[in-house]
C-alpha cells in the first residue's frame, strides 16, 4: 500500500459537523475502492486539512475524492520517515 496525502483549504471554517458530512459521503467510495483513512489535521483556524490515507495508489485517492465531492488542493503519495 501507498502512502497518499490529501491536502485541502476551505474558505470558511470548517466545523466538526461539515468534517463528518464530507467523511460520510467519502467512506463508501472509499472502501470500494480500497482507501483507508489513516488521519487528518486540521489548523488551528479550521480553514486547511491534511489528510493521510493507505491506497493502491494517489490517482485511487484523488478519484474517490472527486466521485464524493470533496474539495482538495493536491494529491500526493510519500514514504513516511523517522518516528
Amino acid at each position: 500500500m501507498t502512502h497518499v496525502v490529501v491536502e485541502r483549504s476551505f474558505p470558511m471554517p470548517q466545523s466538526d459537523e461539515d468534517l463528518a458530512v464530507a467523511e460520510d459521503r467519502l467512506a463508501p467510495c472509499s472502501e470500494l475502492y480500497g482507501v483507508v483513512w489513516k488521519r487528518s489535521v486540521v489548523s488551528s483556524d479550521r480553514r486547511h486539512m491534511i489528510c493521510e490515507y493507505e491506497a493502491p495508489d494517489a490517482e485511487t485517492v484523488r478519484k474517490v475524492q472527486k466521485e464524493a465531492g470533496a474539495v482538495f488542493d493536491h494529491v500526493w503519495s510519500g514514504v513516511i520517515i523517522g518516528g
